[in-house]
């Protein structure tokens, strides 16, 4: 397993940008898909985006298509969200999640950060 820790939350008008960041410790990191996740209150934890372990492939949720970015740098153990366009509905707490394929299931992932807060205000 590798340990996660996201930043780059906050609070951000709408229409406006952030980048999220997640630093993975562990020598083994270019070996794992990454996702980004997030969960609103009151709601379940939702797929966002996700990058294969070469980072070749990436896929989105048809809510942030076009307007979110996935990327990583296996030489930094660094994986990214450069979230643009942002909505008020875009508000949770963001989590990046480490597993052994990309898909869409939370539960195929087994290393999780702490998440980071991200607020939209209208």
């Amino acid at each position: 397993q590798v340990q996660l820790v996201e930043s780059g939350g906050g609070l951000v008008q709408a229409g406006g940008s952030l980048r999220l960041s997640c630093a993975a410790s562990g020598r083994t990191f270019s070996n794992y898909a990454m996702g980004w996740f997030r969960q609103a209150p009151g709601k379940e934890r939702e797929f966002v985006a996700g990058i294969r372990a070469r980072g070749v492939v990436t896929y989105y949720a048809d809510s942030v298509k076009g307007r979110f970015t996935i990327s990583r740098d296996n030489a930094k153990n660094m994986v990214y969200l450069q979230m643009n366009s942002l909505k008020p509905e875009d508000t949770a707490v963001y989590y990046c999640a480490a597993g052994t394929v990309l898909t869409t299931a939370s539960t195929t992932y087994n290393s999780w950060g702490q998440g980071t807060q991200v607020t939209v205000s209208s």
